[in-house]
């Protein structure tokens, strides 16, 4: 059983940990992978569904998939990338079966974002405001980094967009943040 870190929320070791446990066979494991890594899956596969009930279908389909798969997981030190690129595919696969999809609402987008317990809820409000404002591949971008922590060249991967691409977006979506940010 893996052991839990002051703050093991995508701690890689913690969750390679958990991976490797669930390929065990343990449920308990599971269920730890789940609560330290859910809000992040949640959160990428809302940025790119736009669609909360869609984005709940995914983020229990990951979880399936990954009890499936653990048996298969080869560590890289970077297991949120291999969450995420399952994360996308089932997202990408769920476009393929139907062709629309619903705008995010400023309510999803609040529950997307995971901000520490000390942040006040005006605060929250204020930062799901202003990414409400960024486009689509913008606000993924700033999930991304800003949530798991993922480097702009794996987000680059993962998006598979150039790794020049993500950065100007990330640059250009900073500056939008700043300039809405300023006028709120």
């Amino acid at each position: 059983m893996p052991q839990k870190t002051k703050d093991a929320r995508l701690d890689a070791k913690y969750v390679d940990q958990c991976i490797f446990a669930v390929a065990s066979d343990d449920l308990n494991a599971l269920a730890m992978l789940y609560e330290a890594t859910d809000s992040v899956i949640y959160a990428y596969a809302l940025s790119i569904l736009r669609n909360a009930y869609d984005a709940q279908d995914v983020l229990h389909d990951v979880y399936v998939k990954v009890y499936e798969s653990a048996h298969n997981y080869v560590s890289q030190g970077k297991p949120m990338a291999w969450l995420l690129t399952i994360t996308k595919n089932l997202c990408y696969s769920r476009f393929r079966k139907q062709s629309w999809f619903v705008d995010i609402s400023d309510e999803d987008l609040e529950k997307q974002i995971v901000i520490k317990p000390d942040v006040s809820v005006e605060d929250k409000l204020v930062v799901t405001k202003c990414l409400s404002k960024l486009g689509e591949d913008e606000r993924q971008i700033v999930v991304l980094h800003a949530m798991s922590g993922l480097k702009h060249k794996d987000i680059a991967k993962l998006t598979e967009l150039p790794l020049s691409t993500v950065l100007s977006k990330y640059n250009r979506a900073l500056k939008k943040l700043q300039k809405i940010y300023e006028n709120v």
